[in-house]
């Protein structure tokens, strides 16, 4: 009869950080505008992120005109807004990268690499989800 005991480290609480937001109303309200300071400053400071949206935006457009069904026009744009979103997250492995030193590590390579493999990837998605779609409409004409 084995007991499951916790280790003495799991035991401890872990630290809390002062900025950590509280529940309840204020906390949706606070999120949505700490959510649009992110998606200033990224516009901002991140010119990929402006390059994407440059694409996404019109892609959007498109999509909601072309002559497919409901879940079609679903699924081209939530490709480009996945791209949006993954872009969102390498920007943030970036800035947490950059934060903690602005010396060459391996490591940091390998963070920022893998976040930009993460946005190729779905740009690769994107890209075979609109093919799949609409060669079959652009095929009829």
């Amino acid at each position: 009869m084995s007991e499951n005991k916790q280790s003495p480290q799991s035991q401890e609480q872990q630290p809390i950080s002062e900025f950590k937001s509280t529940s309840g109303f204020k906390r949706i309200f606070s999120a949505f505008f700490y959510s649009a300071e992110g998606f200033k400053s990224a516009w901002k400071n991140e010119h990929a992120f402006r390059q994407e949206l440059m694409i996404v935006i019109p892609g959007i457009i498109v999509a909601l005109l072309l002559p497919v069904t409901p879940l079609q026009k679903l699924l081209l744009i939530a490709v480009l807004v996945w791209i949006i979103i993954i872009e969102l997250i390498n920007s943030a492995i970036e800035a947490v990268v950059d934060r903690v030193s602005l010396e060459r590590n391996p490591l940091s390579k390998n963070a920022k690499d893998f976040g930009s493999a993460a946005v190729l990837l779905t740009c690769v998605l994107a890209v075979a989800t609109w093919a799949v779609i609409l060669y079959p409409v652009l095929s009829q004409g």
